[in-house]
Formats: C-alpha cells, sequence, structure tokens
C-alpha cells in the first residue's frame, strides 16, 4: 500500500514515518515537508493509494480538493486544526475517509491507517487472517425439503461448543429463517444491511452485524422484508462471503431453492453443494432438473453431495431408485424423526442441544464428520451464469 505523507511540519513527517514502519502491515512510505498546496494533483507524480494530509489553511483544503477531483480512487486521512461542522462536511465531499485533530501522535495516525487498510485491502492480506475456511452450500430440491433445518443445526454441530469458528449465513433473502432455528435472539442486524454498507466493509462490520447463537457459532439473517432482497447484488455476495471465509473456519450457506446471479455467486463460490431433497416423486423430478443446472455450471461432481431428509425404510422409491435416476453412488440419508425435529423447530433450539442423543442428531454428527478443508478452490459457472448475471431480481 503506497502512503504519502504531506505536511508543512518536518517532526510530524518523521514521526508519523516512523509510526508506520513498526506497523504490522507493511507499508511504502514517503513523506513530503511541504503544505498541501504546494504539492502537485499526484502527489509530486506518484500515484498513492493514501495521502495522510495536514491541512493548515484554506488554501490546503482546496488543494485536497482538486486532488481527490484528479483522481477518486485516491484514499485520505486529514489532520487538521479546525474541526467545524463546515470543515469536516467539506472533508467528506473531497473524499476524505477519516479524520483526526492536529497535532496527532504517531500511533493514532498509524491506527487510523490500518483501519483504512482494511477496507481497501482484499481482507486475506491482514496480519493473522486465514484464507482457509470452507464454504458449504445448502440447497432445496423443493420447498420443505428440511435444507434450512440441515444447514442451521450442521453448523451448530460444527461449531463443536467453541472449538470452532463456523458462521451460518442466510441466503434465502426473502423468505429465509435459518437464525430461528439456532436462536432465540432478536438479530441486530441482516445480509441486506451489511450489503448497503458494503463500501465499508471489514471485519469488524461484518461481526457485529452477526448474532451469536452458540459459542463458535454466528449467524447473518436474511432481511425481514421480503423487499430488500432486492437491494442484494452478486457483488454483494462475494464480498461478504470472501471476508467470511477469512474470519471463519467453516462458513454454512442456506442458498434456498431458487437460481439467479446472486445464489449463483455463492453456489460457484462453495467447495462443497449440499442438495436435499426427499424419496417422493416431485423432489426427485426438481433434483433431475437441478443436476442439469449443475453439469452446465461445469460443477465438478465432488463438488455436489446428494442428502436425502427424512429417509425412512421400505419407501416406495429406494435409494437405488434414486442413485440410478440421478446417476450417482452414493447419498447421505438423515432419519425422519419428526417429533424432536419439531420441537427442536418450535423451541429454536438446536437439535443437537435439545435431544443429543436422538437418531437425527447422531446423524448430523456423522455427517459434521465427514467435512474436511476443501483441497482446491471450486471452479466458475459458465453459460448460466453468464444468463444470469446482471438479473438478481
Amino acid at each position: 500500500m503506497k502512503i504519502r505523507i504531506v505536511t508543512p511540519v518536518p517532526a510530524h513527517a518523521e514521526a508519523w514515518t516512523a509510526a508506520l514502519q513498526r506497523a504490522e502491515r507493511s507499508y511504502d512510505v514517503v513523506a513530503y515537508g511541504q503544505s498541501l498546496h504546494q504539492v502537485n494533483a499526484l502527489v509530486n507524480g506518484s500515484r498513492p493509494d493514501l495521502v495522510i494530509a495536514e491541512a493548515a489553511s484554506a488554501r490546503d483544503l482546496d488543494a485536497l480538493e482538486r486532488l481527490a477531483n484528479a483522481d477518486p480512487d485516491i484514499d485520505f486521512l486529514l489532520i487538521a486544526g479546525d474541526l467545524s461542522s463546515d470543515s469536516l462536511l467539506r472533508a467528506m465531499r473531497a473524499g476524505v475517509r477519516e479524520v483526526l485533530p492536529a497535532p496527532a501522535e504517531g500511533e493514532a495516525v498509524a491506527a487510523a491507517v490500518e483501519r483504512l487498510a482494511r477496507k481497501r485491502l482484499p481482507f486475506a492480506s491482514a496480519p493473522g487472517a486465514s484464507s482457509n475456511g470452507e464454504l458449504l452450500g445448502f440447497v432445496s430440491c423443493k420447498g420443505g425439503s428440511g435444507a434450512t433445518f440441515v444447514a442451521a443445526n450442521l453448523a451448530h454441530l460444527l461449531a463443536r461448543n467453541g472449538e470452532r469458528r463456523v458462521a451460518l449465513i442466510d441466503l434465502n433473502l426473502q423468505f429465509g429463517d435459518a437464525a430461528l432455528f439456532v436462536t432465540n435472539e432478536r438479530a441486530s442486524s441482516n445480509f441486506a444491511e451489511v450489503a448497503r454498507n458494503v463500501h465499508r466493509l471489514d471485519r469488524d462490520l461484518l461481526q457485529s452485524a452477526m448474532t451469536q447463537a452458540a459459542p463458535g457459532l454466528w449467524v447473518l439473517p436474511a432481511p425481514d422484508d421480503p423487499a430488500q432482497a432486492a437491494d442484494v447484488t452478486p457483488e454483494h455476495v462475494k464480498a461478504v462471503l470472501t471476508l467470511a471465509s477469512t474470519m471463519f473456519d467453516y462458513v454454512v450457506i442456506d442458498i434456498g431453492r431458487t437460481i439467479n446471479s446472486v445464489t449463483l455467486r455463492a453456489l460457484d463460490a462453495c467447495q462443497r453443494i449440499y442438495v436435499v431433497l426427499q424419496l417422493t416423486l416431485p423432489f426427485i423430478r426438481d433434483g433431475k432438473r437441478l443436476r442439469e443446472v449443475f453439469r452446465s455450471l461445469d460443477y465438478n461432481a465432488n463438488k455436489v453431495q446428494w442428502l436425502v431428509n427424512r429417509h425412512q425404510k421400505g419407501s416406495e422409491i429406494s435409494l437405488d431408485d434414486l442413485k440410478r435416476t440421478l446417476g450417482v453412488e452414493e447419498l447421505a440419508t438423515l432419519p425422519n424423526q419428526y417429533d424432536v425435529v419439531a420441537s427442536s423447530v418450535n423451541q429454536g433450539v438446536p437439535v443437537g442441544r435439545l435431544a443429543p442423543a436422538s437418531h437425527i442428531t447422531r446423524a448430523l454428527r456423522e455427517l459434521a464428520e465427514t467435512i474436511e478443508p476443501a483441497a482446491s478452490s471450486p471452479r466458475s459457472g459458465r453459460w448460466l451464469s453468464s444468463l444470469f448475471r446482471g438479473n438478481a431480481h
């Protein structure tokens, strides 16, 4: 990250440069011992990412506005003695991201730069960040498959009572209710709210938007108002999932059953996709359709996992029948234990906590134990992704 310091006070330039050199993140810093109005529009011919400017006069604010207009991609940290409301409003309109009162200590400047760097740079480049979090998508063949129950409860089990950090993200944006399956806490924010503030998305914003449902488990719910789904774009989804993968060991995504540009961006990003269906003809028919969609997207067969929910032995349609129909060799199953599941859903308590010895909990735990970090990144979608691009609604 290229940083240019512009201040008429040489001692300030030295102190701020020294503080940035001590920072954990590496910066390319050049300081100019001049007033801002004496520096040309590209900071003496070198285009920076960030300008730390000490403004001592109205002429310096004029110069700041000219510099911002010349290159809107440059960020600014303004240090000024005049912090009147008019001056602050003028600075914000010029593109200033942070303002510190003069005189500013070196550590205060370094902390402000770190905040700006987290917003500008890919989060994976931040000190201590991990980029190994696995994205797991859950898709329903039809409404009522139980995909949300499976996603929410699997996320709870993956957290292992706080041993791992797990995010449950509800991308069923119009009618999602994944949070209700694991917590009774009222959410402070939702995915649409985060999308509206994506320009300042960082670790702190995303974490504060999520509700902690259990030790190690955080939930980002869908909006309460279905109309807010129209505010979410594929770029918002990419930004949130990319950041979440650096913050959590697992990111469990309830995708719902709608295929559009928004959900396709999530499907492309997932290392594994779990398709949830039941052993009835309508589910199987839609499962075949979904299989063809995934083939057209050129997804690797290992990326798509088929999960039969509410399985009962002796069904008219057997698992072997389903395997032949879908052209797959393996299926995972979850037993039909209606009373336990209904009680879990009605109370908003994960089934693993409500009935830890139940058949459904044991099956979910076995499924959780099969999940390991993906060895490679997913392949991007092809023609269908292009078809839906720009048509999210």
